[in-house]
């Protein structure tokens, strides 16, 4: 029973967690740019959210707000990247270091704010459905998700969103068509950034508790994310289902995570466990390149054997006759 409920709260956190995973995924596959920022934009939107409803904000409006401050967080990385041309991984380490005291001011120098009895949106829609809450909060996220990927798919199939995966592709070609590549990276990492606030502020909502620490290792639990999606679906399928499998990355690493805590791994240990198992998901690829190598240097041979054996097979006969 323990364990169910473990693996119903893991697909919520998954869910949740989710859109902050495809943010980053827009950025780390889409435009091929590092962005650090997520750490401090996540804790953002949780922080923005949170002292929003304690001052009587509604809840749903607190989230469009967060949203908003997280696309601020993107504009100002991609500001430092394009017109100081600072490098990519510098540009988001400069704005997460920013928005840390920029957290602590939104919450009035606090390190937590405690929502407590403050009504989020969760608590406000099981007045309408009143079903256990991590099922709750499964079938919001899954609306949530789902609406943002039917967004993610219109949007980078217009001509704006095209442009930024041209960017990232390849920015020379693209800026020789008189496509302004600048734009395109503001763009990308202002809508990246945005979903990755919004999913802090979902987040937050969920756990009735904002802080300042609560973006950190965020990028690491969004590569791990992508890359586990992109190491059980590989690159075959469209974009859709590319979104899809980043989601369902963030299902299985979340799940993967409550069953090694359930197992009795000690929390001060969840990072070292979440650093070796991305370092193993990244690696997956680099196995199956040199198992697929090996194979088909053990199968050369062997063809050209079977080859050899036939032809001399063939000889005798044509002898014969």
């Amino acid at each position: 029973m323990g364990t169910l409920l473990a693996l119903e709260g893991a697909v919520a956190q998954g869910l949740l967690y989710a859109i902050m995973t495809l943010g980053v995924y827009i950025t780390y596959k889409l435009l091929d740019f590092a962005d650090l920022t997520v750490d401090g934009s996540f804790a953002l939107g949780g922080c923005v959210s949170a002292i929003l409803i304690t001052v009587g904000m509604d809840p749903f409006t607190s989230l469009l707000i967060a949203t908003l401050a997280g696309m601020a967080s993107g504009v100002v990385t991609g500001f430092f990247n394009t017109v100081f041309k600072i490098p990519p991984i510098l540009s988001g380490i400069l704005t997460m270091l920013a928005l840390y005291s920029i957290n602590l001011r939104v919450m009035l120098g606090k390190a937590n704010v405690p929502l407590g009895q403050e009504e989020t949106i969760f608590t406000i829609i099981q007045k309408w459905i009143p079903i256990q809450t991590d099922l709750l909060v499964i079938l919001i996220g899954l609306v949530i998700v789902v609406l943002v990927i039917a967004f993610m798919y219109w949007f980078f199939g217009t001509e704006v969103g095209s442009a930024i995966r041209a960017t990232g592709n390849n920015a020379d070609m693209i800026r020789a068509l008189g496509v302004n590549t600048s734009w395109m990276k503001i763009i990308a990492l202002l809508f990246s950034n945005g979903l990755v606030a919004l999913s802090g502020a979902l987040v937050t909502q969920y756990q009735q508790n904002a802080s300042v620490t609560n973006g950190t290792g965020t990028i690491v639990v969004g590569l791990a994310s992508v890359i586990i999606g992109e190491v059980i679906f590989g690159n075959r399928f469209n974009f859709i289902y590319k979104l899809s499998s980043v989601v369902i990355g963030s299902l299985i690493y979340r799940i993967v995570v409550a069953l090694v805590l359930e197992a009795g791994l000690d929390t001060q240990d969840l990072k070292l466990f979440t650093a070796v198992f991305v370092a193993l998901a990244l690696a997956v690829p680099v196995f199956k390149q040199r198992i697929q190598r090996l194979s088909n240097r053990t199968g050369k041979p062997k063809k050209q054997q079977d080859s050899n054996e036939s032809e001399q097979g063939g000889a005798p006969n044509d002898s014969t006759q």
